[in-house]
């Protein structure tokens, strides 16, 4: 069983799964070019999702899985997956401590106010009088009720929120007041001082929030978005911005990535921007691995591995 692992990992990472697999054969290549020439025996790939073209694909003769330690899959090349029938999974679930401490921690902010007490810090001014607000007791809409949906919500609660999620399906999720489908979404946003966007690149997401979406929030919302950008019309959300149409944007993606320097987006007041890391923490690639270990125990006894299997056709 040869195992090609195209994802950068610490050394002592390499070192437990070498040890715990015996009877595998590791090959750690980064980048994507050093493990080309190793591609046709490999039986598995190790991978973060974006480094995959369908040339490799095509020239990864033996493969059977794909293991992307990531949950974004809209980079990866499906048409020769699906043509090929191998297995992908991801690290679906191991982003929802990190990435819903992300939410709290920039809504808290921006309620408290701390971009201007750190100004005011580095200027020497002591002034009492800067406004703080209490995140309490608002409602927060959640688009995307996956795992990292669900810990936020169930965080949200802690503060006494009311939470609302909006899915596909509709289907009520644990830590959820309520839950509607995305066509239902318009109709609720009136009632959200905090709106949360999750939603991985699908098709079906494409340019989702637009300019209808915005004129209906309330004037004092805030939009947090930590899914993905395509997922929002960006040039519809700079003018609704532009517009005082919401209070604030906080963004971690981006329709282009990294941000391009002439984005207005860099010079906005009323925008906190971070550089696509919501779920970058020391604790990311040992979660994912757990996940790669559990189906790989499967994958050597002759099982098909089961956790968190990806429908190719579907994208997620």
């Amino acid at each position: 069983m040869y195992i090609l692992v195209t994802a950068r990992m610490k050394t002592y990472l390499r070192e437990q799964l070498v040890e715990k697999f015996p009877e595998a054969t590791f090959d750690f290549k980064y980048p994507i070019t050093e493990a080309e020439p190793h591609l046709p025996k490999a039986d598995v790939i190790v991978t973060y999702g974006e480094d995959l073209t369908n040339e490799h694909i095509e020239q990864a003769e033996n493969l059977k899985w794909i293991m992307v330690v990531s949950a974004g899959l809209d980079q990866m090349p499906f048409e020769k997956i699906i043509e090929k029938n191998i297995l992908v999974t991801n690290a679906r679930g191991i982003h929802k401590i990190q990435m819903s401490e992300y939410v709290i921690g920039m809504l808290l902010q921006v309620y408290r106010n701390l971009p201007t007490f750190l100004e005011n810090q580095h200027k020497h001014v002591y002034d009492k009088r800067v406004k703080i607000e209490e995140i309490s007791g608002k409602t927060m809409i959640v688009v995307g009720t996956g795992a990292i949906g669900q810990e936020t919500a169930r965080k949200a609660k802690a503060f006494d929120m009311k939470t609302i999620g909006v899915s596909r399906t509709g289907a009520k999720k644990d830590h959820f007041d309520e839950c509607y489908k995305n066509e239902e979404l318009l109709n609720k946003l009136p009632e959200a001082d905090f709106v949360i966007n999750v939603l991985p690149a699908t098709p079906d997401t494409e340019k989702m929030f637009k300019a209808d979406h915005f004129k209906t929030m309330k004037e004092d919302a805030i939009f947090l978005n930590m899914g993905r950008g395509t997922t929002v019309d960006e040039e519809q959300m700079i003018e609704a911005l532009r517009d005082n149409e919401i209070r604030h944007a906080i963004l971690d993606v981006f329709e282009t990535e990294p941000l391009p320097e002439e984005s207005p987006l860099w010079d906005m007041e009323n925008v906190t921007l971070t550089p696509h890391n919501s779920a970058v923490t020391s604790g990311y690639m040992p979660r994912a691995l757990d996940i790669f270990e559990k189906n790989l125990k499967q994958f050597l006894n002759g099982e098909e591995p089961s956790v968190n299997v990806i429908d190719p056709k579907r994208g997620y």
